[in-house]
């Protein structure tokens, strides 16, 4: 039996095509953003300063960054441009989305007058976010010249501030939240998709740039096994954030066991948690196996090694990573409502229990990714 069959007896009701396009489009491009100006802020970058070998490895992998990075800026103006129809298209009660494309319709939709009770128009928020949007994509964009290529590193960082302010003004309320609960659902919200585009997107440039594996020196393997080590630790921050944030949802859109395969949302909810189990699995590779391997090679000095694991194993899990990270986008839009509405459920309401509970929980995941370290570490100093 299909999803479609099964969230049908569910009493949910599939997404339209555009609908399933444009909001995967939409994750796809600030996942090229985002994820890719982190990982160049806080692993690329830092192990190319620090680069002792050919100074010609340094340039390839900046030359491609760049690449990277301005194409990722054109997938985000033309994701977010789609998006922006999308959101017109579900507001104009009925509008077909091909109708939505038309600028003049969009115009009008940016410039509508603020609902009753809200303290601001939502058509204004969308026009300060595409306005980011927009200046975001020509910034990263002008990277196809190889004047502005020069500046990668002055650039870098405004496109982050900037990517990051495209979800984080979308986020803004036209309306003030009413109740704890709402305001929470904001905040986590967006540290659930910025931790999750941070992962997905910084797989995604790191794979890319592997493959310039066939231009770079035989010393090449120091260099990469540097990246390699300041990812794992930006990874573990956002698998860590991807988990707790992912518990509070759950919570609050899902009342039981039971609606992860009795309702629509809980089909999609549980699809998706397979697929990111998978992730964590192979970055469990990655930290348990193939880390410990690759400091033990550099510590031997054991150049063609290093050079095979740092550009031929690791860059395979992480492909496999990719693949189920996009499989992951792929199924956000069939996130749509909750399982507890569908279920007739009555909504989560947070006390105290609850947010000891999740302090606990929180408290419990951290405990455990530092564990993880200190076990990658003590299996990087044993001997092989």
């Amino acid at each position: 039996m299909t999803f479609a069959h099964l969230a049908a007896s569910a009493g949910y009701t599939m997404p339209a095509f555009w609908r399933i396009l444009t909001k995967s489009g939409y994750f796809v491009g600030l996942s090229g953003t985002i994820g890719a100006t982190v990982t160049y802020a806080a692993a690329v970058r830092p192990a190319l300063r620090t680069a002792a070998g050919d100074r010609g490895d340094v340039e390839v992998l900046r030359s491609r960054t760049a690449k990277y990075l301005a194409w990722a800026g054109v997938v985000l103006l033309v994701t977010g441009y789609l998006q922006l129809a999308a959101r017109l298209a579900r507001a104009g009660h009925g509008m077909p989305f091909g109708d939505a494309l038309a600028p003049r319709r969009l115009w009008d939709f940016l410039r509508a007058p603020a609902a009753k009770g809200a303290w601001i128009a939502q058509g204004t928020i969308y026009l300060v976010q595409n306005t980011v949007l927009l200046l975001t994509s020509a910034a990263l964009i002008a990277l196809l010249l190889p004047r502005v290529r020069r500046h990668l590193n002055a650039l870098a960082p405004v496109a982050l501030a900037s990517s990051l302010a495209v979800t984080l003004v979308a986020a803004i309320p036209a309306t003030a939240p009413r109740t704890t609960e709402q305001l929470i659902d904001l905040i986590i919200d967006q540290v659930h998709i910025i931790s999750g585009t941070v992962w997905i997107g910084g797989l995604a440039l790191l794979a890319v740039l592997a493959g310039t594996c066939r231009q770079l020196s035989a010393d090449a393997g120091v260099l990469w096994a540097d990246v390699w080590r300041r990812f794992s630790l930006v990874a573990l921050v956002c698998v860590g954030a991807v988990i707790g944030s992912g518990l509070w949802m759950g919570w609050r859109h899902v009342g039981g066991l039971g609606q992860l395969w009795t309702t629509g949302y809980g089909l999609a909810l549980l699809v998706k948690l397979l697929l990111v189990l998978g992730m964590v699995a192979a970055g469990g590779v990655n930290q348990f196996w193939l880390m410990p391997r690759i400091a033990r090679a550099r510590r031997a000095d054991a150049t063609a090694s290093l050079l095979h694991l740092t550009l031929r194993h690791f860059p395979a899990v992480v492909w496999a990573e990719v693949a189920l990270g996009a499989a992951v986008l792929a199924v956000l839009p069939f996130l749509t409502g909750s399982a507890r509405s569908q279920a007739g459920s009555p909504p989560a309401v947070a006390s105290g229990t609850v947010f000891a509970a999740g302090a606990a929980l929180v408290l419990t995941l951290a405990a455990s990714l530092c564990i993880t370290v200190r076990i990658s570490d003590a299996l990087s100093r044993a001997r092989a």
